[in-house]
């Protein structure tokens, strides 16, 4: 559904989304690196911040994370980064996505 509104209906409406990465793409992100309910709260809260009354700005979405421990010595053939998890605090982190060319 949300990539249906990116490619088919908001070409024809003007840029206005106040954040970066756009609300879209931010829901996108959410359900992707987040379970089902918070993903929804999440988004929903973020496009009622998507107006005049507030500042704007960048703001990546935050999620709690448990990652496993690597082993030094496992041998990988090869990685497919898409996201980058940045540390925020304890066991959150912020989403960053990794786009083509970088």
């Amino acid at each position: 559904m949300i990539n249906f509104y990116q490619k088919n209906i908001s070409k024809f409406t003007p840029a206005s989304c106040r954040y970066y990465p756009t609300c879209s793409e931010y829901t996108i992100w959410q359900f992707k690196n987040n379970n089902f309910f918070l993903a929804i709260i999440y988004s929903t809260l973020r496009i009622l911040k998507c107006n005049q009354f507030f500042k704007g700005g960048i703001n990546y979405p935050i999620i709690s994370k448990n990652f496993e421990t690597l082993y030094v010595f496992k041998k990988i053939k090869s990685i497919n980064i898409i996201f980058w998890f940045v540390p925020f605090k304890d066991d959150k982190f912020y989403v960053i996505k990794k786009f083509k060319g970088i």
